[in-house]
């Protein structure tokens, strides 16, 4: 989730207001709730990656590799032996449900101007200090206030809102895979786009499998330094870089977000070499969104992350042969309007979520410069 601040410094007090109106999502909308019955974790699934071993059941889908005895939970807590066998818990189990701004996934060459019902269950398989959404994501599919939407009653209920895709989001979608699968693909038969928006710390072959089904992603990429994935995230780089470039080969649009933590991703030496590698590794074009922190979760006494910084990110990527930058969590038109990168056009101007403005034509620039996306 995008959070939006309309002021360069506020008050600890503003801040937290803030950050309640827009964490409001918890909060089933009134549009969408008639549609929910309220249950517990009533429904588990066998686990689709899983492998018998000495020490117990492997958990084969993400780069963790829990190895886990009866009634042990995974790092996820979306993931539990029961009976010498994997399942996921948090199946049919949503405890968050809302219709979104694609925008706000963030996702600017994706459908611009849609709409996505965003579902989440509790769970991740990283351990964030900064996480924003920790209330759910640093939980189980046990503990959680969830609602019975089986994955048939999600694509009504998209259909009901009258929304272009689905975005399973908010916390972290890999734990909730099988879910998140049957869902994609009953939301395909209706004509409904699928959208990840994740941290992308997943094996290769469930990856491969789940993007048959996956129409667009955001990917975290959360820092460019392996020491400070480990301190900040729980997890590594490399894993993530390999999905990056999954998602690309198999055709899914992707964008990537990178949250830029003061005395931890704000260097510009490492912004510059992850820039480098975005270039080298054919992601010039793939939308870079250089996002704001706020003091969230357990790096509250840090303070928002500086403008000017945010400014030096997004000149280094331009330095470096990005074509599409976004500065996000600022007010203001200038960080989330899309320029051609030929002639520098405003093609796309934004407020906040909103499309105030598009001027593409055929996906393409009135000086005839085709802008990568998915514009229909």
């Amino acid at each position: 989730m995008t959070l939006i601040i309309n002021k360069k410094d506020v008050t600890r007090r503003d801040f937290t207001r803030q950050v309640s109106l827009a964490c409001a999502f918890f909060i089933v909308s009134p549009e969408v709730l008639k549609a929910l019955k309220p249950a517990g974790y009533t429904e588990k699934v066998p686990a689709l990656f899983q492998q018998e071993s000495p020490r117990g059941i492997m958990c084969l889908l993400c780069p963790n590799a829990c190895v886990l005895k009866e009634n042990e939970a995974g790092d996820c807590r979306n993931r539990v032996v029961y009976k010498n066998k994997l399942y996921s818990i948090g199946y049919g189990n949503p405890c968050a449900v809302n219709n979104d701004p694609v925008e706000k996934k963030p996702l600017y060459h994706f459908m611009p101007g849609t709409s996505a019902l965003s579902i989440a269950t509790a769970g991740c398989n990283l351990a964030c200090l900064n996480c924003q959404n920790w209330t759910i994501s640093q939980t189980s599919p046990e503990k959680t206030t969830n609602y019975k939407l089986p994955p048939d009653d999600v694509v009504a209920t998209a259909i009901a809102n009258k929304a272009a895709s689905i975005a399973y989001t908010y916390s972290e979608p890999n734990t909730f895979y099988e879910y998140v699968f049957d869902t994609s693909k009953a939301a395909r038969e209706r004509g409904i786009k699928n959208i990840m928006v994740s941290n992308g710390y997943i094996n290769p072959e469930p990856l491969k499998k789940l993007c048959k089904v996956i129409d667009a992603a955001n990917i975290d990429l959360k820092s460019f330094n392996d020491e400070t994935y480990m301190k900040l995230n729980g997890g590594k780089l490399q894993p993530v870089l390999d999905s990056l470039r999954v998602y690309r080969d198999e055709g899914v649009w992707l964008e990537i977000t990178n949250l830029v933590v003061p005395g931890w991703t704000d260097k510009p030496e490492e912004i510059r070499a992850m820039c480098k590698w975005l270039y080298a590794n054919g992601f010039k074009d793939t939308p870079i969104h250089f996002s704001r922190f706020f003091p969230q979760y357990k790096l509250e006494h840090l303070p928002p992350t500086p403008v000017n910084i945010l400014r030096t990110a997004a000149g280094i990527a331009k330095d470096e042969g990005l074509n599409y930058i976004y500065k996000d969590n600022l007010a203001g038109s200038e960080t989330s309007d899309t320029f051609c990168p030929k002639c520098g056009k405003k093609i796309i101007s934004r407020k906040g979520y909103t499309i105030i403005e598009n001027n593409l034509k055929n996906g393409k620039c009135s000086c005839g410069t085709a802008i990568p996306g998915v514009w229909k």
